[in-house]
């Protein structure tokens, strides 16, 4: 059984792509309508949508809202697949370390240099399968949530950091789909909830859609998770990804290192929740995944005001590795993959059972 969740984070409608605009939880909760590519290119880059699952299906929006825009020109066939396929490559510019993104804009680039169709059909098609898109990552995340929820203790207590919820992906989640998968059997299920520093995705985001579904969540600082580990309060960690390499190496919000190395010490489970589609098998291990570097001002400021001395030095990545060593199993549509993963991952593309 699956718990349905309140937030549908982004759909197509009406020809735009409408979405929660993020930045505004947990103030207010509203939607923004995207209406053209360089809108969709500005969404993604500023996290009005975030999470790695949600920013490929933006992405795959991204294209259509494009192709959109280039039909209007009555171009040429040829002209109009030469310049969509330049704007698709533009938006999986947008954000660089989520693979979600690049996964979805090269299938809408696949589906135009194979169409047969005219203008007008390929807009149609790239609709339908970023529309095909939204509906299945809902889908998978349920499995995801279904297969995590076999491996839940009763009455668990489960750490997660950042966001991998239903503001993640379409509208179930990821780390926070086995969650509610796991409420939906047990529902003495809780959630410890990171604030993650310094977007505050786990102060602003989780902890909002956990209580708009009821479902009891604490909220603790970055630094806190150790205590609580030695204290028997944290029974296993589950966490998103926004790229996992061949051999499980993942990539995940600034801090999530820090979560799994205080787990491993403390002999607690520590998973990743993610979609296939997440795994980068071109990426041997997690050095070569390239890491975000953004603003310092996310650092030295909140809410607009200055919380350290001016003119400090700042270095901001927004995501860090956690090796495949500290990785108890990584969740997925096809059940939890085991190590050794360079083995359990080839098997899973392959469509053998794990």
């Amino acid at each position: 059984m699956s718990f349905k969740s309140k937030i549908r984070t982004i759909q197509w409608i009406d020809n735009i792509s409408r979405m929660v605009d993020q930045t505004k939880i947990p103030y207010e909760y509203v939607t923004i309508d995207i209406s053209t590519g360089d809108e969709m290119y500005n969404a993604i880059k500023t996290m009005i949508v975030r999470g790695a699952p949600a920013i490929g299906i933006a992405g795959a929006h991204g294209v259509v809202l494009y192709a959109q825009e280039l039909q209007k020109l009555n171009l040429p066939r040829n002209e109009f697949i030469t310049k969509l396929i330049e704007k698709s490559k533009y938006i999986r510019t947008s954000r660089p370390t989520a693979v979600n993104l690049m996964w979805a804009v090269d299938r809408q680039i696949e589906l135009i240099t194979n169409s047969c169709s005219d203008t007008c059909g390929i807009v149609e098609e790239l609709k339908q399968n970023a529309i095909k898109m939204e509906n299945n990552d809902i889908a998978i995340n349920k499995k995801i949530g279904d297969y995590g929820a076999e491996v839940v203790p009763e009455g668990a207590t489960i750490l997660t950091h950042c966001n991998a919820g239903a503001l993640a992906t379409a509208g179930y989640g990821t780390a926070l789909g086995v969650v509610r998968s796991a409420f939906a059997k047990d529902n003495t299920i809780q959630v410890f909830s990171d604030e993650t520093r310094p977007r505050q995705q786990g102060s602003r985001l989780t902890t909002f859609e956990l209580k708009m579904d009821g479902i009891p969540v604490t909220m603790i600082t970055d630094g806190m998770c150790s205590y609580f580990m030695k204290k028997s309060m944290i029974d296993m960690v589950v966490v998103g990804a926004d790229r996992i390499a061949a051999n499980g190496d993942t990539a995940n919000k600034i801090g999530t290192y820090t979560v799994a190395i205080a787990a491993k010490y403390h002999n607690i489970p520590f998973y990743i929740a993610a979609p296939l589609s997440t795994i980068d098998r071109t990426i041997n291990t997690g050095d070569k995944i390239p890491i975000e570097e953004r603003s310092c001002d996310e650092v030295t400021y909140i809410n607009g005001k200055p919380v350290c001395a001016e003119g400090i030095n700042v270095i901001n990545p927004a995501f860090d590795i956690t090796p495949h060593e500290l990785i108890t199993g990584i969740i997925t549509e096809t059940g939890i993959l085991k190590p050794d993963y360079k083995t359990s991952i080839k098997n899973a593309f392959d469509g053998i059972r794990v």
